[in-house]
């Protein structure tokens, strides 16, 4: 019996976890007239030490892809305020 409460303990918080986990990479549901442009995310992530390669919007987040410390990365912005939420 305590083998199943844990099991199911376990499971309900690596569930919660998860789902946290994606939360914390959303952008909101900001209209596009407040979004800064794609020009301004390039500069700003330039900023912060990005070789911009290339600007996408997906899911309602900006994508900056480039090279950072040597290394590709995939990251997540909020289009509004240019403050990233996430890498893939």
């Amino acid at each position: 019996m305590k083998k199943i409460m844990f099991a199911s303990l376990f499971a309900t918080t690596a569930f919660v976890g998860f789902a946290h986990a994606e939360n914390d990479m959303s952008c909101g549901d900001v209209p596009k007239e407040k979004w800064m442009t794609e020009d301004q995310m390039k500069e700003k992530a330039t900023g912060m030490g990005f070789d911009v390669r290339q600007v996408k919007v997906e899911n309602g987040c900006f994508e900056v892809y480039g090279i950072k410390d040597g290394k590709k990365i995939e990251a997540l912005f909020n289009p509004e305020t240019g403050e990233q939420v996430g890498e893939d």
